[in-house]
């Protein structure tokens, strides 16, 4: 190439290779997101960056995870996250944890489960905030899809403040086919639409002790056309005044406290 070199193939297939290796680890910063992890036996740890301070805090945590700290100058504090991150001086990478088949966590013959099915959800600290509640409540699992929907990171992690290490949070291929799945599992899908005839808690009391799909569409577009009309039937959430309206996260603690109190 004129004015420049070529590099070897050799070489490209190497930074290729170092960049996808990169991509399958993620970095949890924070106090809470942090200890979870070291002491989740099923999470893959690679390096633990943190301060003297922060690790004075964790010390039990990182014993009981057998991982020897990088401990840092809190001026010199160089990990890959994004710069203004609420770190606290401690930062993990890890591998992302895999829950998984939908059958594998959605059923298990023991009670009457609860799922939330995320449509589009792509702000890390919403999909947080929904593990949070649905760990508090009870239900099975969270799930997303691999395209268009909030990946496993470290705001996500923080925002859910723990919940990641034991909430499952499963990303399909296609979000239409796993809710066909779910149905044949004997779920009924009761999708989230704040123009809907039923009340959330009618639909909750006809369902009996069927388990129950949530399914939360993003803020302003809603559900897709498709998730639409694959779910059993659209719900809302009744608000007192003319005007009523709550963000996913917030949708998804009500409606998932409603189906508790069944």
């Amino acid at each position: 190439m004129a004015g420049g070199t070529t590099k070897p193939a050799w070489v490209i297939d190497k930074e290729r290779t170092k960049r996808a290796a990169a991509a399958e680890t993620v970095w949890l910063f924070g106090l809470h997101a942090v200890r979870d992890a070291l002491v989740n036996p099923a999470r893959i740890k690679l390096r633990l960056v943190v301060t003297k301070n922060a690790f004075d805090k964790l010390a039990d945590a990182v014993a009981q995870a057998g991982i020897e700290p990088e401990i840092v100058d809190p001026r010199k504090f160089s990990v890959p996250i994004d710069e203004g991150s609420v770190h606290q001086g401690a930062a993990l990478e890890v591998k992302p944890l895999h829950w998984g088949s939908l059958a594998d966590v959605c059923i298990d013959g023991k009670g009457a489960p609860l799922v939330v099915l995320l449509d589009r959800v792509t702000d890390p600290h919403n999909v947080g905030a929904v593990l949070r509640s649905a760990e508090v409540f009870g239900a099975r699992a969270v799930i997303g899809t691999q395209r268009n929907s909030a990946p496993e990171t470290g705001a996500l992690a923080k925002t859910a403040s723990g919940a990641l290490e034991r909430q499952p949070y499963l990303r399909v291929v296609n979000l239409a086919d796993a809710m066909e799945e779910l149905k044949a599992m004997g779920y009924v899908l009761l999708g989230l639409d704040g123009a809907a005839e039923t009340t959330i808690a009618q639909a909750v009391v006809e369902a009996g002790t069927r388990p129950i799909g949530l399914v939360m569409g993003a803020e302003g577009p809603g559900l897709r056309e498709k998730t639409r009309e694959t779910c059993d039937r659209l719900v809302r959430i009744p608000f007192g005044g003319e005007f009523g309206s709550l963000n996913v996260s917030n949708a998804a603690a009500v409606a998932l406290y409603a189906v508790s109190q069944r």
